[in-house]
């Protein structure tokens, strides 16, 4: 196998499983998030301020490896 087909190979699991990674984060963190407000409603605020705060990074940790993986597809640090 070539080089391109492992960079290939290693972006596709550099892309799915950092996908896969945030979206379970996420999904954990907002049902986390619906018991809480359900518990204890009057906190409901406070934890969605947080939520939402924590998603974003979340989401960005994943951009960043989306982004790392554009740098090995098309600049090729490797050659």
């Amino acid at each position: 196998m070539s080089d391109t087909g492992l960079i290939a190979i290693a972006c596709g699991l550099i892309i799915g499983l950092g996908a896969i990674g945030a979206c379970l984060g996420i999904g954990t963190m907002g049902g986390r998030f619906i018991e809480g407000s359900v518990r204890q409603p009057e906190l409901m605020e406070p934890l969605q301020v947080k939520m939402f705060l924590l998603a974003g990074l979340i989401d960005a940790n994943f951009l960043i490896g989306v982004g790392i993986a554009m740098m090995f597809v098309f600049a090729n640090p490797f050659k």
